[in-house]
């Protein structure tokens, strides 16, 4: 699976809710998720990707490359 990480982007509200589920302050989120994305492992379902790392999980639409939401596991 090839996967272009400088595409991966979000939206006002998608950074306002993966901080508020990850617990992130002052931390550039699109920055902190390309970042953890990038070393974790990538699963494919249905129209989205689910990267997992640590105790993360990042949800990202495949054809836009808009990281929907994180979450903790």
């Amino acid at each position: 699976m090839t996967f272009n990480f400088e595409l991966l982007h979000t939206t006002t509200l998608g950074e306002i809710r993966i901080k508020k589920n990850l617990d992130l302050k002052d931390e550039n989120v699109l920055l902190f998720c390309k970042n953890k994305i990038k070393n974790s492992k990538i699963c494919e379902k249905g129209k989205n990707f689910y990267c997992k790392i640590e105790n993360m999980v990042f949800v990202v639409n495949k054809s836009s490359k808009t990281i929907i939401t994180a979450h903790k596991n």
